[in-house]
């Protein structure tokens, strides 16, 4: 299983990205789907999430500037990026969990290489 990130890039402030996550197999084959991100000398953290039903989940700083979506028929995830802010600055990685199928209900986890968002004047 594989994950390719792209769409990366610099924007100015206010601007807006769209960044791809194209996956080797059927992402509806994924338990879900999410985007991290990971600012310069600091943690990697969560910043929106599907499931295999297609609802999402937003962290609070970019609820209502970030849209996560998928294209099922292309296997390909989005996270669409409007209003960015120079603390969006960093790296975005995509993770995929797919369930093993065993009687443990056991996730393997799945992480994409990451694309570089600069937002800057």
């Amino acid at each position: 299983v594989q994950l390719q990130a792209s769409g990366g890039g610099l924007v100015q402030p206010g601007g807006s990205l769209r960044l791809s996550c194209a996956t080797s197999v059927n992402i509806l084959s994924f338990n879900d789907m999410s985007w991290y991100h990971q600012a310069p000398g600091k943690q990697r953290e969560l910043v929106a999430e599907i499931d295999s039903g297609g609802s999402t989940n937003y962290a609070d700083s970019v609820k209502g500037r970030f849209t996560m979506s998928r294209d099922n028929a292309k296997n390909l995830g989005y996270l669409q990026m409007n209003s960015l802010k120079p603390e969006d600055t960093g790296v975005y990685y995509c993770k995929a969990r797919l369930p093993l199928g065993d009687a443990w209900g056991t996730l393997a986890h799945y992480w994409g290489q990451g694309t570089l968002v600069t937002v800057s004047s």
